[in-house]
């Protein structure tokens, strides 16, 4: 495999994945929560929710498009902040939510995705809490809640209070959407991985779902970008790598918090 679509199953010690996925089905609300003994807790306040069905896809959009190409582009241009799993998915993020001005699109070298629209409801760093979008910790009794709010969270962090779970089933995750994995014998155990759909750089490739991610630093070396397809995750050599219901360490697919839809 190459660089690009290598079959490549160095996961390092704070990886955060990015997966594509065709698109499967709505809400995704599929599993049970039961089947987990910690989980997430819905800490988003609702002025970040995105409550637009056409807010909801700019975003699934812009931030599969922006991981996705971080393993397709030089590797010598990668961004020095993407340093593992996490940062991924927080340059990811903090990019899908900006508005995507020519000058934008120039300095990341995105111009072929001027076609795609950018959520309307607000636009990075001018947000209802500025640049500090991560919630880092529950709020205090009569605390403002924007106090927990921070520009940087680990990959636990992410998963436990700024997304919700979906399903321990790969098939109901939707563009977007993150794998998370605990591996406790490794010093950073959390790891998460996201859906995409079909490329938007590669147009020829025959997988329609694909992977993204970092693999984090491992020993000596600082890690790299890597994108394979799901197919190929779920016949990793090592079965607690595999996003399948009877792996214990597969904590599930999971939704960003600012995606819920109204019940």
């Amino acid at each position: 495999m190459t660089r690009r679509k290598a079959k490549s199953w160095c996961i390092g010690s704070a990886c955060a994945a990015v997966l594509t996925l065709a698109l499967h089905g709505a809400g995704g609300r599929s599993g049970s929560r039961a089947a987990l003994s910690e989980g997430p807790h819905d800490a988003t306040p609702d002025f970040l929710i995105l409550d637009s069905a056409a807010d909801r896809e700019a975003f699934r959009g812009w931030f599969t498009a922006i991981a996705e190409y971080q393993a397709v582009r030089p590797p010598q241009e990668l961004p020095s902040e993407i340093i593992d799993c996490a940062a991924l998915l927080r340059y990811s993020y903090r990019g899908a939510l900006h508005l995507h001005t020519a000058g934008w699109l120039l300095e990341n070298k995105l111009e072929g995705l001027a076609y795609l629209p950018s959520v309307r409801k607000y636009a990075y760093p001018h947000t209802p809490l500025g640049a500090s979008l991560f919630r880092t910790r529950p709020a205090a009794a009569g605390e403002d809640s924007k106090t927990a709010f921070a520009e940087f969270a680990d990959a636990k962090t992410l998963w436990r209070l700024n997304t919700f779970f979906v399903s321990r089933e790969v098939s109901m995750a939707r563009p977007g959407d993150l794998l998370f994995f605990r591996q406790l014998e490794q010093s950073s155990p959390y790891h998460s991985m996201i859906f995409v759909g079909r490329s938007q750089f590669d147009k020829s490739a025959s997988e329609s779902d694909i992977l993204v991610y970092h693999t984090g630093p491992n020993r000596l070396q600082p890690g790299e970008m890597r994108r394979t397809s799901v197919s190929e995750l779920l016949q990793h050599p090592s079965p607690r790598w595999r996003p399948s219901p009877g792996n214990g360490n597969f904590l599930g697919v999971y939704r960003w918090n600012i995606l819920r839809e109204a019940e």
